[in-house]
């Protein structure tokens, strides 16, 4: 017998083959007015490869994407793949000058992009020296005349370990870096996803999460996976989310805590009736606070966590049916946890500075460790990063975490967030939670500002739900009242948080507001 019957390279355009097939007549693209069948999304996906193929893209070149989450982005995540190219989802959030260094870094030969980014992407092209392929989508629509004259084509998976796409990092940590994905962790991430949020071909899955970050946590391809209909949003606006939860059907979505925090305590905000909505959250430990709102407004919250360099969420805070025995508020508490590796991880751990396994006991802290199919290749032509980031065959994370005793982990702190205040470790997470569970408080951040005294010390910042009222004394007292009293914040400071498109709070422009405050 050869291996030839027994092996098929694993990709995610493999779904939408099947989908094209199986769910032919389904819907399975709703953009606004435009709405496509499965096999119509079939179609335009290839023909997209074919048109891609016809521009002079060989094997593995790279193409870019400049777009919302509209069904040109979505329709990117096979048509490239299918041409034997790489995609590069790109930030729209980003400038001209982000965009082109990240283009001139992946070596993209073609832009594809919304007509809302056209005067971005002029400058983009100039700043490139006029070398890529611009395709526009929107308006003088080249991306729709280019789909209509090509040939349909699909370029066999040869090894599954090839690149299927480049994500870059969002920059909160430093310059962005290209993380390289593969279309076998690719494949397996996005049944891991499908399975855990309980796809199926009657969800229909809301696009709130940026498709372009970790290609959609790799949604992209588990809700084809599924059979499921794609619900593109091009604008994240609360209201129209609220419109469609209680209008259109919607059974999932995925979001980070602060998108959450903005629906949760908008004024369109209101129980749903006979029916629960499944939604993953990951990017921030959500608070016990807001998962018990979110709960209460018909919503079933699942937290996950990861990387870009890993797939989007490596980790998941797997619920068990014994725990809806215990309060609202414990249960509340349990799901905060990150949890344990997602059902194609390899079993994460948390190691100390050595590379040794922290005891499972809630209290030794250590940093999370990951490996398995579900991680990088590496970081594109940055062969010593990718080195540093795994010493010994474990990517590190730079999240610090405690094993509790029942193999669940759950985060402290990032490795640089941790406030080092007259050599006690506070962890900001602790300080953030518990500002959090103050009733005027819609969200928090904690970072560390310089002190003559204690080296650092915790400076919070706050933004208060509407028509809250909260001083900045009583917010001190409260932390003090639940924290060690070195660990309440010594300054507040309200008003808007910064945040990446992603919706991660940007804690780096915080340290440098809090540099230039004085401690009391």
């Amino acid at each position: 017998m050869t291996a030839s019957i027994s092996f098929e390279p694993l990709t995610p355009t493999a779904f939408l083959m099947r989908a094209g097939l199986v769910f032919a007549d389904r819907v399975a693209v709703i953009d606004g007015d435009e709405r496509y069948t499965y096999a119509e999304f079939l179609q335009r996906a290839q023909k997209l490869a074919g048109a891609l193929r016809r521009l002079g893209l060989q094997h593995g070149d790279r193409v870019a994407v400049l777009a919302p989450n509209t069904h040109v982005l979505l329709e990117a995540h096979y048509g490239v793949p299918m041409a034997g190219a790489v995609l590069v989802a790109l930030n729209p959030r980003l400038t001209a000058a982000d965009h082109a260094r990240i283009v001139q870094h992946a070596e993209a030969r073609v832009l594809i992009f919304d007509h809302e980014h056209e005067s971005a992407v002029a400058e983009i092209s100039r700043l490139c020296g006029g070398a890529l392929k611009l395709v526009r989508a929107g308006g003088s629509d080249e991306y729709a005349k280019l789909l209509r004259d090509a040939q349909p084509f699909t370029s066999p998976v040869e090894d599954e370990r090839a690149l299927i796409s480049i994500n870059y990092t969002s920059g909160t940590t430093g310059v962005p870096k290209g993380v390289m994905y593969h279309h076998r962790g690719a494949y397996l991430q996005a049944l891991a996803m499908a399975m855990h949020m309980q796809l199926d071909s009657a969800s229909v899955f809301l696009w709130t999460l940026p498709m372009f970050h970790c290609n959609g946590w790799c949604f992209t391809w588990a809700v084809t996976a599924s059979g499921a209909t794609h619900l593109c949003l091009r604008k994240l606006d609360p209201q129209i989310v609220w419109d469609h939860l209680k209008n259109t059907g919607v059974t999932h979505f995925n979001a980070a805590p602060t998108v959450l925090i903005m629906l949760a305590w908008h004024e369109a905000a209101s129980p749903l009736s006979g029916r629960r909505i499944r939604v993953a959250t990951g990017g921030a430990p959500p608070t016990p606070a807001l998962l018990a709102r979110m709960a209460g407004l018909g919503m079933d919250v699942t937290h996950l966590y990861g990387l870009t360099e890993t797939f989007g969420p490596a980790v998941i805070c797997e619920w068990r049916p014994e725990l809806a025995a215990l309060p609202a508020a414990e249960q509340a508490q349990f799901k905060a946890r990150q949890g344990v590796g997602n059902v194609i991880s390899q079993a994460l751990r948390v190691v100390d500075a050595h590379g040794a396994d922290v005891p499972p006991d809630g209290v030794t802290l250590g940093e999370i460790a990951l490996r398995g199919n579900n991680v990088m290749l590496g970081y594109y032509r940055d062969p010593e990063a990718t080195r540093n980031a795994a010493p010994d065959g474990w990517f590190r994370t730079g999240d610090l975490a405690v094993m509790q005793p029942d193999r669940y982990v759950e985060i402290k702190d990032r490795a640089k967030d941790i406030i080092i205040s007259g050599g006690e470790n506070i962890a900001s997470v602790e300080v953030e939670r518990a500002l959090s569970n103050h009733p005027g408080v819609l969200e928090a951040a904690v970072v560390a500002g310089p002190d003559a005294k204690w080296g650092e010390v915790p400076i919070a910042f706050v933004t208060l739900k509407p028509g809250a009222q909260a001083a900045e004394a009583e917010l001190i007292a409260y932390a003090r009242s639940v924290l060690a009293h070195f660990k309440a914040p010594k300054r507040i400071v309200f008003g808007e948080l910064p945040k990446n498109a992603t919706g991660k709070i940007q804690k780096f422009v915080l340290r440098e507001r809090a540099k230039s405050l004085t401690s009391g």
